[in-house]
């Protein structure tokens, strides 16, 4: 079944989206002290084509890293520092000793979730990577089997499953410090460019820079459990709650607000907002309640209509 499934993945062209150098500078910046002496493992990365394998090998002094482990599911290319078949799935292991990194041939096929990678992801401090967004919740459920340390690139709908919304409500999973939404482009394969250009409208599912055509995912986000100075930056509330601009749900004890920048400062009760609030979520100011059901297991309503996912959330500043 596990094989069955990963063929499917590899199937799912967005599987195939490679993050760009830019993308992967602008928000690791943010946690550079989080990296000192530690040991990072890219585990879906192959390092012919990976920013991350690239960015980590680069900045291994810089970042005082203890170690860089990369794995990728089979290498696309031969590799670029053996002359390994490329399909052949190899460890790729650099602790700043000897100017190229040390290559130990695996001998399944790479998977994330294989004994050979479980064994590695084991030895790791942090994982950082883009994995296959098709096997994300399966994916985050190990990192937080083995209590790693990460920071990678999901869908923003991952927000809404049920196995990611209770790890943000319980603190253990926030959002990075990119915002949810932004426009990241990603390096796809040339098939799949020729594809995206013959059957897809430009500005929505790629777009063309400089002659290279890039995937675009508008709905990318970055996931993490590495804490940072912003998220801890309070929300400056100035609107008074008043019932006839603060109508509540049908069916839940919670007032509903469109805007997270109307949140009002002096309700102390429950409040149902957009789920664009988790961009501005401090931990120390607000507590996560529910995500988007009222007390009858339907959707949160307000005089019979139902605004879109809705996070309840209180103010811990304000006592009922």
């Amino acid at each position: 079944m596990a094989n069955r499934n990963l063929h499917k993945a590899k199937a799912n062209k967005k599987d195939e989206f490679y993050t760009q150098l830019a993308d992967i500078e602008n928000e690791l910046r943010h946690y550079r002290d989080h990296f000192r002496d530690k040991v990072v493992y890219c585990n879906c990365d192959d390092p012919t084509i990976s920013n991350f394998f690239y960015y980590f090998y680069h900045n291994f002094s810089f970042l005082g890293l203890k170690q860089l482990l990369t794995t990728c599911y089979k290498n696309q290319n031969p590799d670029i520092f053996s002359q390994h078949d490329k399909e052949t799935a190899v460890c790729l292991k650099f602790d700043g000793a000897s100017l190229l990194p040390d290559t130990l041939e695996l001998q399944g096929d790479g998977d994330f979730r294989s004994a050979e990678c479980i064994e590695l992801l084991k030895q790791a401090d942090i994982v950082v990577t883009n994995p296959p967004f098709s096997l994300f919740r399966e994916y985050v459920a190990q990192l937080i089997e083995y209590e790693k340390k990460f920071l990678v690139i999901g869908h923003q709908n991952a927000i809404t499953y049920k196995e990611i919304f209770p790890l943000i409500k319980d603190n253990l999973l926030w959002l990075g410090i990119t915002p949810r939404g932004k426009d990241m482009l990603f390096d796809v394969p040339k098939d799949y460019a020729k594809e995206l250009v013959a059957t897809k409208k430009e500005g929505s599912a790629y777009r063309i820079v400089d002659g290279t055509v890039y995937g675009r995912l508008g709905s990318a986000c970055w996931y993490t459990n590495l804490d940072y100075r912003q998220r801890h930056e309070e929300l400056i509330l100035y609107k008074r709650y008043t019932p006839e601009e603060y109508p509540k749900y049908d069916n839940y004890d919670a007032i509903n607000v469109d805007k997270t920048a109307e949140i009002p400062e002096d309700y102390a009760g429950a409040m149902g907002v957009p789920i664009t609030f988790l961009n501005k979520h401090n931990p120390d100011q607000f507590e996560i309640i529910r995500f988007r059901k009222g007390d009858d297991g339907r959707d949160l309503r307000v005089n019979g209509k139902e605004p879109y996912f809705r996070i309840v959330i209180r103010n811990k500043g304000l006592s009922q």
